[in-house]
């Protein structure tokens, strides 16, 4: 019998039913019922794995590289900073609402402006993964991918997004839009002044959005066949 498949029959045995979900523990009994001799090996299911990854994080970043890719999406759109919702609430108040939802705009299409960077971070990450990385996937948490391309590309994202962010926000106003704001808010008597980094925050943001939606292909991934759109993913996650 195949490695891969003593693993799956010890992820059964063992009673780690509570770290898989459903779909994927019937396929995991599916499996080691079906495919001891068919030649599927920890490679097989590494390179699935990987693929699937592959597929998934290209999916996510092309949702969210188009217009509208944060700003129309409810999940993901980057709101006026928390830290300066005071800035927000008096600009309102004073009739300026148009120049604060402007600079809300303008922070989103930076976002989607630098989102496209992030294929190839990801695709370095998931080809440099080990085949235990990969096994550990499998068995773990719904959102195991998602949590460990977290951890491993976030630093990288955080650099690449950064210039890539400030750029964008140059390109689309929001840096004059926010100055703007922000100077005029600072000119309100007795207020305490107040300049957020605005690259920093947007940059944060669009990183935890692209993670959101990275999920949501991991989970469409596990549970839903028609997406297992190559032989390789139907052959290790099931038809």
């Amino acid at each position: 019998m195949k490695k891969i498949v003593v693993l799956l029959a010890l992820i059964i045995a063992a009673g780690f039913v509570d770290q898989l979900d459903a779909q994927l523990l019937k396929e995991a009994k599916k499996f080691v019922k079906t495919n001891t001799g068919s030649g599927l090996s920890e490679k097989d299911a590494s390179d699935g794995i990987k693929e699937a990854l592959v597929k998934g994080t290209g999916e996510a970043v092309k949702v969210v590289s188009v217009n509208d890719g944060y700003f129309g999406n409810a999940r993901i759109k980057i709101p006026f900073p928390p830290d300066a919702k005071v800035i927000e609430e008096k600009l309102r108040a004073l009739g300026m609402g148009k120049k604060v939802d402007e600079a809300v705009l303008s922070m989103n299409r930076a976002a989607e402006d630098a989102a496209k960077d992030a294929k190839p971070i990801f695709v370095n990450a998931i080809t440099g993964m080990s085949v235990k990385d990969a096994i550990g996937i499998v068995k773990g948490e719904k959102d195991a991918a998602t949590q460990y391309l977290r951890k491993t590309t976030s630093p990288e994202l955080n650099v690449k997004f950064q210039p890539v962010i400030k750029s964008s926000l140059d390109k689309v106003n929001a840096t004059k839009y926010w100055e703007d704001l922000v100077k005029t808010y600072n000119k309100i008597p007795m207020v305490k002044k107040m300049n957020p980094d605005l690259t920093a925050y947007v940059t944060q943001k669009a990183i935890d959005g692209l993670f959101v939606m990275v999920a949501q292909e991991e989970e469409n991934i596990r549970k839903n066949p028609a997406a297992r759109t190559t032989e390789l993913l139907k052959k290790v996650f099931g038809k």
